[in-house]
């Protein structure tokens, strides 16, 4: 196992990663044009079975381009890692775009992401872009009315179902400047660093629903393509949400936190069958996206292939993942996530 005292392991995973830094023009490009392609497609199609009244054909179809949007925000996420295309002024434009589709402002949510990333697995930056996640210690010195606002958000339903359709909707278009009442040092971002793209996200939101209610119709849209994204909301929340929250994950306090040890052992290797991993975009190989996040989706699969420590790093299958859902504390002496029932027993 790689740690601070034997670097040399870990020296030579990040030298493996780099390696695979940088876009393939080409392969971005391709990649952007037959997701979107087909994402519009299936709208197009969707949309108009609800206008002609084949509504038990628009089913299998709004599942269809919510993976496609979920694809869609995998680039938009590489773009915000300066990872799909060589151009910076490239990867913002299509981001930005893209924000359109997925209800996500592109330049907060690129900031929020940022700090997710480089404060991952640091209880002591514990912040805005990130899941708030208390130890046992910090969670048993609350209050019984604050343990209990704690027990409601960290609730697998309110996690896997309430919290990213808020988050979506209404959390992403006012963002707190603090949690829920359990951290004491918060990490946000200022209004004045977020309100102009948060903002213009609204703006243009509310220009292209009103533009489909006229030319699309209401039903339909609210029927057909909110759906649309609400699934693609609960897929992404749900897969944001294991690639750190599972038993064996990655906590510690600033003076003993590492930067890489946390990316590499503080993310899984999500084990999905090859279809959810293509429209997922490979994000399951997310210790070498933490580790190394240049590295564009369309490479990660590589990535991995070439090195047999990261494939046996953290794995986790679709099966197992649904246990993730009980864990809501860090346990500092077991060196684990727990859940309140163990709590409760020990």
């Amino acid at each position: 196992m790689a740690t601070k005292e034997n670097s040399e392991p870990m020296r030579k995973l990040i030298a493996h990663c780099n390696s695979f830094k940088g876009a393939d023009t080409g392969r971005s490009i391709f990649q952007l044009a037959t997701t979107a392609c087909a994402y519009f497609a299936t709208c197009a199609v969707m949309l108009y079975s609800f206008v002609h009244g084949y509504y038990l054909a628009a089913i299998p179809l709004i599942i269809l381009a919510s993976g496609l949007l979920v694809r869609l925000f995998i680039i938009q996420h590489d773009c915000g890692h300066g990872s799909f295309f060589r151009s910076r002024r490239a990867n913002d434009m299509v981001g930005r775009c893209i924000s359109v589709l997925t209800f996500t402002p592109y330049d907060f949510w690129r900031r929020a992401h940022s700090m997710h990333h480089a404060a991952s697995g640091n209880l002591s930056g514990r912040g805005v872009g990130s899941l708030d996640t208390l130890t046992v210690k910090e969670y048993l010195a609350l209050p019984p009315r604050e343990r209990r606002i704690y027990r409601m958000y960290r609730n697998p339903v309110t996690q896997a179902v309430f919290i990213p359709i808020l988050y979506i909707f209404f959390i992403q278009r006012f963002p707190p400047s603090q949690s829920l009442p359990f951290l004491k040092n918060y990490k946000s971002i200022s209004f004045a660093k977020s309100w102009r793209s948060i903002f213009a996200l609204d703006a243009a939101l509310a220009v292209g629903i009103v533009l489909m209610g006229i030319f699309v119709g209401w039903a339909p849209l609210f029927l057909g393509y909110i759906p649309v994204v609400v699934l693609t909301t609960l897929m992404g929340g749900w897969l944001f949400f294991i690639q750190h929250q599972f038993e064996g994950t990655y906590w510690n306090h600033q003076d003993g936190w590492n930067f890489h040890e946390a990316a590499v052992f503080g993310s899984s290797y999500y084990i999905l069958p090859p279809v959810l991993k293509w429209f997922s975009g490979n994000i399951g190989i997310h210790h070498i996206h933490h580790l190394c996040s240049k590295i564009p989706n369309y490479k990660l699969q590589a990535c991995l292939n070439g090195n047999a420590m990261l494939q046996q790093t953290n794995r986790m299958t679709l099966k197992e993942s649904f246990k993730c859902l009980r864990y809501a504390l860090w346990d500092e002496v077991q060196k684990k996530m727990v859940s309140f029932r163990e709590l409760q027993i020990a």
